[in-house]
């Protein structure tokens, strides 16, 4: 019996400036939009190693995203799994032609703690 690969729907927080505080900083609030067949994997240890060495963040996961879905990722934070993530980087895009199945760009993310909510 084949089983073929289905992801699960994450929630993608996108940044939105909504104004100014007194002191001129931009205030920003955070859009949710629920996107489907999101496939989600762990990393290996040698890539957590390697994205800590490049950009001093923990990465986590891989999340693949449909070739479907035209949302910006980089900047953002996504919830799954009752945790809420932050992405590390830029997407990495494939050719849709020759990429079979239905994702297309990877992502990675990075636990996002209490402290980082506190202050942005």
């Amino acid at each position: 019996m084949i089983r073929m690969l289905k992801g699960i729907p994450v929630t993608l927080l996108t940044k939105n400036q909504t104004g100014v505080d007194p002191a001129g900083r931009p205030v920003y609030s955070w859009t949710p939009t629920v996107v489907e067949n999101v496939l989600v994997a762990p990393l290996s240890d040698e890539e957590v190693t390697s994205t800590l060495d490049l950009t001093g963040r923990r990465a986590v996961y891989h999340l693949a995203i449909p070739k479907t879905d035209a949302h910006t990722w980089a900047g953002q934070r996504v919830q799954f799994f009752g945790e809420t993530w932050s992405v590390i980087g830029i997407p990495t895009r494939g050719i849709d032609e020759l990429i079979p199945g239905p994702w297309n760009m990877k992502v990675k993310v990075e636990r996002f703690g209490k402290e980082q909510a506190d202050t942005g």
